[in-house]
């Protein structure tokens, strides 16, 4: 159909059809493996380009991106019918976004690796209160949020290995 959805389904609106896109991060949510993965790759250049923001900057990009994501997986959500479909993947970018936040230099390829690694990490268990968030929380603050805290566990521990020097060894003498 012209409207791109299947014969007998309601025409998706605009809107619809433009949350979808974003929460979908320009369709790397339809990746066959791992699309959460994905999202979080997609987010490591954004947050490079972000790097040079003074840090109020860069919480507020965070904030915005956040907001963006909610309102965004919240059509989603009623697009696809589920609740917190594998094909949303902005909520992994705004919880690296946040995951970036504890970093001291977020140009560093090392410190946007490891904190790609411990974001992953974070997401994939949720630590408290991710898992109660994603479990009892509906709509798109549902779907972000339990990504977001993730993110500000993974920050946390990124802030620590940055802040004692535990990757210094990993940079060598180049």
């Amino acid at each position: 159909m012209a409207d791109g959805g299947k014969p007998g389904e309601s025409p998706r609106t605009l809107a619809t059809r433009a949350s979808i896109l974003v929460a979908t991060v320009l369709g790397v949510g339809y990746a066959p493996i791992a699309p959460g993965t994905w999202g979080t790759a997609v987010a490591v250049p954004l947050v490079w380009i972000a790097s040079d923001l003074p840090q109020w900057g860069y919480l507020a990009l965070c904030v915005a991106v956040t907001a963006v994501a909610i309102a965004a997986s919240a059509g989603a959500d009623r697009a696809f019918g589920e609740h917190d479909s594998g094909k949303i993947v902005v909520d992994e970018v705004a919880g690296y976004f946040w995951t970036m936040l504890g970093a001291s230099q977020r140009g560093d390829w090392l410190l946007l690796l490891v904190g790609f690694v411990l974001f992953r990490v974070a997401d994939i268990f949720k630590p408290p209160p991710a898992r109660a968030i994603d479990r009892r929380m509906s709509g798109g603050p549902g779907v972000v949020l339990d990504d977001v805290v993730a993110g500000w566990w993974a920050a946390a521990a990124l802030w620590a290995l940055d802040r004692f020097d535990v990757l210094g060894y990993m940079r060598g003498p180049w």
